[in-house]
């Protein structure tokens, strides 16, 4: 008969195999690891580990892995909008680096702000396309180096 410690090991093992393929799938939608972005922070309490944690075996272990209905590409360009339309623009950074490295184009890009404008404001849309454009240049810069 198991111990309660025992079973508390294989749950143990079993989310650290799930935070690593989290952490692996967000390097490969990103081009880039995640794990300086959750280190500590100064002053951040102990749990904000289990929150960091948590975040992002939910995005990238058990959202963006779901490419039977919406591809990898939809799905960019969905959070691009969101992150845009929300005007959270360091999360909207990320989410055009991963439109960008998983198959869509600048020009895509552009239209979807396009859209972004029509739905939820010219400011709104002009405040994310100028974290586009610096996304844009850094993606341009990497290609020539």
């Amino acid at each position: 008969m198991a111990n309660d410690n025992d079973s508390d090991n294989g749950n143990d093992e079993e989310e650290e195999r799930s935070y690593v393929a989290a952490l692996d799938t967000a390097a490969r939608l990103l081009g880039m690891r995640l794990e300086r972005f959750l280190e500590p922070g100064r002053g951040e309490p102990a749990n904000g580990a289990d929150f960091k944690r948590l975040a992002t075996v939910h995005t990238f272990g058990d959202a963006w892995p779901r490419t039977d209905v919406l591809d990898t590409r939809t799905r960019a360009l969905v959070s691009v909008t969101i992150a845009a339309t929300l005007g959270t623009l360091e999360p909207l950074r990320g989410q055009l680096r991963i439109a960008l490295n998983n198959g869509v184009t600048p020009e895509e890009i552009v239209e979807t702000f396009i859209h972004i404008e029509a739905y939820a404001g010219a400011a709104r849309a002009f405040d994310g396309y100028q974290v586009a454009l610096q996304v844009f240049e850094e993606a341009d810069k990497a290609r020539k180096t």
